[in-house]
């Protein structure tokens, strides 16, 4: 009989035991949300084709907004995975020449690796002529001490030779820029990478 007391105290030493850690535990952790990624920050860059002299400055605050531009075209009624808002600022102070081109645009795409983007943006206002032209630009959110970099849709890329050697510039096409080739000798930008977003499912069809 007491032998079997004994054990009955022991089981339910156990059960209060393990009520005990079941409600110490921890509650499982909720998904983390989706990241959401981004291109902030501004710089002066150092560009060889000029004279020292000028001061070269973009500002880059994008954030991606996947599928939420509607487009006319197979599988495109959602958008792009790449969609994007956000501002980017051109200034390109020229003492010689007594002028200074500034550039306002409006992010329309925006992609990441690692921690290089590539973004571009409708210029909205400008005082050199760039009304509703698109650029693309690429910037490089530098690490281990290395520099950050930029890279920019015009002056030495993006020329479309013709066969008589003439040529002409193309458009920029959504998220199309160069490699980021200019050092950022001033300020900086901080790239937050993240995958592109799944495809969202296409909506019920209403039936007829």
């Amino acid at each position: 009989m007491m032998k079997n007391r004994t054990r009955a105290l022991a089981v339910a030493g156990s059960a209060a035991l393990l009520g005990t850690l079941w409600a110490a535990a921890p509650a499982p952790a909720a998904p983390a949300a989706p990241k959401t990624a981004s291109v902030h920050g501004g710089g002066t860059v150092r560009y060889p084709y000029v004279p020292a002299s000028h001061d070269i400055r973009f500002t880059v605050d994008a954030e991606s907004v996947p599928f939420s531009r509607p487009l006319k075209g197979e599988n495109l009624e959602q958008g792009l995975p790449t969609d994007a808002r956000g501002r980017v600022t051109v200034y390109h102070a020229m003492p010689d020449q007594g002028f200074t081109g500034v550039a306002e645009a409006e992010v329309d795409c925006m992609v990441t690796g690692g921690r290089t983007a590539t973004v571009t943006a409708v210029v909205t206002s400008s005082n050199v002529g760039w009304e509703g032209k698109r650029i693309g630009l690429s910037v490089q959110d530098g690490e281990r001490g290395a520099p950050d970099r930029v890279g920019f849709s015009w002056g030495i890329v993006n020329v479309d030779a013709k066969p008589d050697g003439t040529v002409a510039e193309p458009t920029v096409g959504t998220c199309m820029a160069p490699a980021p080739f200019t050092e950022v000798t001033k300020g900086g930008f901080k790239v937050t990478p993240a995958p592109l977003a799944p495809r969202p499912q296409p909506k019920p069809q209403p039936r007829p």
